[in-house]
């Protein structure tokens, strides 16, 4: 599944979701006309790398071509097998059916999850039938990992999984690896390594952009309200669908860094809108709507490039990650 030329002036998008009616068709349009030519001869490369290299072990080609975006086709193989979801299901090929035959599922965590089932993406035309298997990768989750159970926003980023595989037991091994390997505690019940690095990303944007923190801090706009969601959804239900796919590309093949990437990269490349906000409602708005829904982040190659030209090392994530802890242990002394 991938943009196609008719997806490109019809109210839904080629994954099911329902475009809005602020949405620009001329600027997709523009945008289309080069990403179909430049999908086409991914393709062709791709399946010249799948012969070369069928065990997709990650070497430096590989990781270049990830970048540049996996075809739609091999997306869901590519990605179990570079995240090493695949080579985990096969230690453990039976544990999600075993956690479906839980003879009764606790009650607390299932009704919360039927009660978010409705809210995942409403606007999608495909997912009314696909809800009944998106509730058994959350319960059979929740089970598993009593330490993270249920927390909203797991929802989004399961059934954007579902919505890519369209398989129940490869999107549960990805789940797993994301919210155990990529983001752990993000989703505990004290959400600790979230707070923490949303300190450590505030920390980065007042060294790449400092007055973008000046006015935000001026402003009274709080990170935690500003990028929580991007964090805990790794951006599904927040930036435009092809988008995110391409970041959780990155993301699977490399891991958290790629989320402080994304996030780094949505305060830089709209630096002058939000410098030009004079007032808090304008600052929640631009990061509510227009910086999420622009065309610098529906063209999503080029929105990649923006990531990858930013200088990022994990020594300076861990480092800050340190210090962002310190300070957490100081303040509560």
């Amino acid at each position: 599944m991938e943009p196609t030329a008719e997806s490109k002036f019809s109210d839904v998008d080629e994954y099911g979701f329902k475009r809005g009616e602020k949405f620009d068709y001329k600027d997709y349009g523009k945008f289309m006309d080069s990403y179909l030519k430049t999908l086409t001869r991914r393709r062709i490369k791709w399946e010249s790398i799948i012969r070369e290299n069928p065990e997709l072990i990650l070497n430096t080609k590989l990781k270049r071509y990830i970048r540049k975006g996996i075809p739609g086709p091999y997306r869901t193989d590519v990605w179990m097998k570079i995240s090493g979801a695949e080579a985990a299901q096969k230690k453990n090929p039976n544990l999600y059916r075993s956690l479906l035959n839980i003879d009764h599922f606790i009650k607390e965590i299932s009704d919360s999850i039927s009660i978010d089932l409705p809210r995942t993406f409403p606007d999608n035309i495909h997912f009314d039938s696909k809800k009944e298997r998106l509730f058994n990768i959350l319960c059979a989750y929740a089970h598993h990992n009593r330490d993270v159970g249920y927390c909203q926003g797991l929802n989004y980023i399961a059934g954007l999984l579902l919505i890519v595989t369209d398989d129940e037991e490869k999107s549960f091994w990805l789940l797993k690896h994301i919210v155990e390997n990529i983001v752990p505690q993000y989703h505990s019940h004290n959400m600790a390594s979230l707070l923490r690095d949303l300190a450590v990303f505030r920390e980065l944007v007042i060294k790449r952009v400092p007055a973008v923190n000046r006015r935000v801090e001026d402003l009274g706009l709080p990170y935690a309200v500003i990028a929580s969601k991007w964090f805990i959804c790794i951006f599904a239900e927040v930036l435009p669908v092809e988008t995110v796919l391409r970041i959780w590309d990155c993301v699977f093949a490399e891991g958290y860094k790629i989320v402080f990437r994304a996030a780094l990269a949505l305060f830089i490349t709209h630096k002058n809108l939000i410098l030009e906000c004079e007032d808090i409602a304008a600052l929640a708005n631009l990061f509510r709507d227009t910086m999420i829904q622009g065309s610098i982040v529906t063209d999503c190659h080029s929105f990649i490039d923006s990531m990858f030209s930013i200088r990022l090392k994990r020594s300076e994530l861990e480092s800050l990650r340190k210090v962002a802890v310190l300070n957490e242990h100081m303040s509560n002394k």
